[in-house]
C-alpha cells in the first residue's frame, strides 16, 4: 500500500486560516470525566467514544462518588489492554475471538450497548445531491480498480450528477480498528474478489493508493481536508463535520440513505438468532430499506473483578447504558439497540461479580 499525504497541507493551512480547528491525524488521547473516590478506566474503540463519554458525565453527575477515564485508541489496543488487565473495561467493535477469550484469567463478559452505521463520507465539491453508489462499485473503488470519480461504472448510477474527472483517494485506518473489521466484513460478504483478497479484519494491507489516519476522526478529517477523497467512517463523525455520504445499494437493490430509520431496520430484519456470548455480526442484514452497513459495539468487562464495589459500579453504569443511556445515543447518532438485544445484554451484566 502507498500512503498518499497530497494536499493535505496545504488544505489545513487554509482551515486554519478560516478559523476552524479539525483533527485529521491521531484521535483524542484519555478523557478523564468526574472526580470521585472510585476510579474506573476503560479504552478501545473510537466508533463509540462520543457515547461513552457523554455517559459518563450524566453518570457521574448522579454519582459523584466515581470517576471514569477512556483512552479512545482503537478496538484492537482496546482488546489488548484489556487482556493484559490493564483496564476495567474495554471496548471494541469487533467482538473478541474465542482465543483472546480464553486468555483472560478472570473471564470475560462481550456486552453489545449501542450499534452504528459505517457510512461512505466523500469530498466532491460543487455537487447539488448526493451520490449513489452499487456495491460492485464501492468494493472496486477500495480494490483500486476504479480510480476516478467521472468512471462509467459511477456515472451509470449517478445519471444527473456531473461527476468531475478527478482522481479518487480512498481514505483508510492505519490503526486496529473495530470499524475497519464491520466494513471489511460487509465487503467479503457481497464480493468475492474481496473475500480472497485483502479479507476480513481489524488491520489489513490496502490495495492500491490509499491515505491512511488512526480513528474515526481522523477518517472524517482526512476526508474533509482532501478533494477527491473517499472514506469509511462512522455515521456520527461524519454528521459532525457535515461531510456528505453516499448512498449505497442494499441486499434488496435499493440504494438507501444512512439514516436512524435505516439503521435500525438493518439490526430487526438482519439480526440472526443471538447466541449465548452475544457475538451478533450483521455483514449483509435484509429488508428494502436496510442501511447495507451496520455493527454493534461492544463494552468488554470480566466475569470477575477484585471487590464488590469496583464490580457493582461498572454493573449499574453499564445496565444505566443499556436503559437511560439508550435515549441518548439515538440523539447523536447512534442506532439504539433492539429490545431483545437489551434483554440478553442485560442477563449478561448480572454475570459479573467479585
Amino acid at each position: 500500500m502507498r500512503i498518499m499525504h497530497r494536499g493535505a497541507a496545504i488544505a489545513v493551512t487554509l482551515l486554519i486560516a478560516a478559523g476552524l480547528t479539525i483533527s485529521c491525524a491521531d484521535p483524542p488521547e484519555e478523557t478523564s470525566i468526574g472526580s470521585g473516590a472510585l476510579s474506573i478506566h476503560g479504552a478501545g474503540a473510537t466508533f463509540p467514544a462520543a457515547l461513552y463519554n457523554g455517559w459518563m458525565k450524566m453518570y457521574t453527575a448522579e454519582h459523584p462518588e466515581l470517576s471514569f477515564s477512556y483512552d479512545a485508541v482503537g478496538s484492537g489496543e482496546g482488546i489488548k489492554r484489556f487482556i493484559a488487565g490493564e483496564v476495567d473495561f474495554g471496548a471494541s467493535d469487533a467482538a473478541m475471538k474465542d482465543d483472546e477469550i480464553a486468555r483472560v484469567e478472570a473471564g470475560v463478559n462481550m456486552v453489545p450497548v449501542t450499534a452504528g452505521m459505517v457510512v461512505l463520507a466523500y469530498n466532491i465539491w460543487g455537487l447539488e445531491r448526493e451520490i449513489q453508489l452499487e456495491r460492485d462499485v464501492y468494493v472496486d473503488i477500495f480494490l483500486g480498480k476504479i480510480t476516478r470519480w467521472n468512471d462509467p461504472r459511477i456515472a451509470a448510477s449517478n445519471p444527473d450528477i456531473r461527476l468531475p474527472d478527478m482522481e479518487i483517494t480512498p481514505v483508510v485506518r492505519r490503526d486496529s480498528s473495530g470499524t475497519t473489521y464491520a466494513f471489511t466484513n460487509h465487503l467479503s460478504e457481497v464480493s468475492e474478489a474481496w473475500r480472497n483478497g485483502p479479507g476480513t479484519g481489524k488491520l489489513i494491507d490496502w490495495p492500491g493508493r490509499a491515505s491512511a489516519v488512526r480513528g474515526n476522526d481522523g477518517v472524517a478529517g482526512r476526508i474533509k481536508l482532501t478533494s477527491g477523497s473517499i472514506g469509511y467512517v462512522e455515521y456520527g463523525f461524519a454528521k459532525r463535520l457535515g461531510l456528505p455520504m453516499a448512498r449505497l445499494e442494499n441486499k434488496s437493490g435499493r440504494f438507501v440513505q444512512p439514516t436512524a430509520e435505516a439503521g435500525q431496520l438493518a439490526l430487526q430484519d438482519g439480526s440472526p438468532e443471538i447466541p449465548r456470548n452475544l457475538r451478533v455480526f450483521i455483514p449483509d442484514p435484509d429488508g428494502d430499506g436496510s442501511y447495507p452497513i451496520v455493527s454493534y459495539s461492544w463494552l468488554l468487562l470480566y466475569n470477575k473483578y477484585p471487590n464488590d464495589k469496583l464490580a457493582n459500579a461498572i454493573k449499574d453504569f453499564v445496565w444505566w447504558g443499556l436503559s437511560r443511556g439508550q435515549d441518548y445515543a439515538k440523539e447523536i447518532g447512534y442506532i439504539p439497540v433492539p429490545r431483545t438485544m437489551v434483554a440478553r445484554a442485560s442477563e449478561v451484566v448480572d454475570r459479573v461479580h467479585h
